[in-house]
């Protein structure tokens, strides 16, 4: 099959944001298909062009760059300008490549335009990839408030469900959340992966700071901002302290809108053992996950976050570590199931203290909740499996 894939995102491991679609397209590939990317420059991703429209090859995917940049620290109509920018810029694509099926990945929204262009000036096979509950999301978040926007936005997401042959989300939660406002979808779930050769791999020190032989450290991955939560890690560095836990550390990988304010709070309430630091590449994160004693996960407590597919969450598994996390959906669920973590209160710091206390101090636990994730990850987000159950939605969307 020939298949082409609108997403703003793309990233490889060397970069410091999800893999989903490289992973899979790699994974496409060495099954005999050809995939193109339509994508462009995230301030999170490896990617770079030179030049304003730019053709790349990475393990055989073929990539359409739009140097167009996206970073979350820019403000949210700043952002959604790239967001229009990239999508009508697509539309080329989606009327000039031959295709067997495209896919459009959302959010933002506005990346089902080329797929609906498509879809019905092209007749092409259309399905619509849905990471995150667009624009749900930004309208909860306070973010879009403008009644014509808000209806454009609505318009859009409703026109790119009724015209998908399939949608695809990451989660049940979003599963359900869709058919209660649409009937009658077909609506398939595949989730986000875990790739779980990381905690097979022998376990090395050179590289790691002196931080974590000193200290019990708790990780923060991802991007620093309201949605996040990231104010919850805060205080909660500070509480450690206040009970005399300055032992346990919460490092903070990431970038975002509230990173300088965060850091500007930390150095004015001298508290020593929060950290925030750069992003890093994926393979390094990995490393830093699995010698530390939990992963947090902390998304603002809003229905829309309930059914969320967090890139951090599956990326804890994979390295075997406990994940704490605030929401109250399938993730909550989920780690109480198979027992790899804890759900917290999302405003509730003394919750997450009691609990990095807890696996600070029981290392049986810790160790039992390691193997439990690792188990997890294997049984349920194994890769493999996974790319290749999309590849069969495809196919069957392509032959029917």
């Amino acid at each position: 099959m020939k298949i082409v894939y609108f997403y703003q995102y793309f990233s490889t491991p060397k970069g410091s944001w999800g893999t989903r679609v490289y992973e899979f397209c790699k994974e496409w590939v060495a099954q005999g298909n050809e995939v193109t990317v339509v994508t462009s420059i995230y301030a999170k991703s490896d990617l770079v062009a030179s030049k304003l429209i730019e053709d790349q090859f990475i393990d055989g995917i073929h990539l359409k760059i739009i140097n167009i940049k996206l970073d979350n620290k820019e403000a949210f109509f700043k952002r959604v300008y790239s967001f229009l920018s990239y999508s009508f810029i697509s539309l080329w694509y989606a009327l000039s490549l031959n295709a067997d099926i495209v896919i459009a990945s959302s959010g933002p929204i506005t990346a089902g335009i080329p797929g609906l262009a498509a879809r019905w000036l092209r007749r092409r096979k259309f399905v619509f990839e849905v990471r995150d509950l667009w624009p749900d999301g930004a309208i909860e978040l306070g973010q879009l408030k403008n009644p014509v926007l808000i209806w454009a936005a609505r318009t859009l997401e409703k026109f790119c469900y009724l015209s998908a042959h399939k949608v695809v989300v990451l989660s049940d939660g979003m599963a359900s959340h869709i058919n209660k406002r649409f009937k009658n979808l077909k609506i398939s779930v595949v989730t986000n992966f875990a790739d779980t050769s990381i905690f097979y791999e022998k376990k090395s020190n050179l590289n790691l700071p002196r931080l974590f032989f000193d200290n019990k450290v708790a990780i923060y991955a991802g991007n620093i901002g309201e949605v996040n939560n990231s104010y919850l890690l805060l205080r909660v560095a500070q509480r450690l302290e206040k009970i005399g836990r300055g032992d346990i550390k919460i490092l903070i990988f990431g970038d975002g809108p509230l990173k300088s304010e965060l850091k500007a709070f930390k150095n004015k309430l001298k508290i020593n053992n929060l950290i925030i630091d750069d992003l890093i590449p994926k393979s390094q994160l990995l490393s830093y996950y699995r010698h530390s004693i939990a992963s947090i996960v902390p998304l603002k407590n809003i229905p829309v976050l309930a059914t969320s597919s967090p890139n951090k969450l599956f990326e804890s598994l994979a390295a075997g570590v406990p994940v704490i996390q605030t929401t109250n959906g399938w993730i909550s669920d989920f780690i109480a199931k198979n027992n790899c973590g804890f759900t917290v209160d999302s405003e509730n710091e003394a919750q997450l203290v009691e609990k990095l206390v807890y696996l600070a101090d029981n290392p049986q636990i810790h160790k039992t909740m390691s193997i439990n994730c690792i188990s997890a990850a294997s049984l349920y987000f194994d890769k493999k499996i996974l790319s290749l159950k999309m590849l069969d939605i495809l196919k069957r969307v392509y032959y029917e």
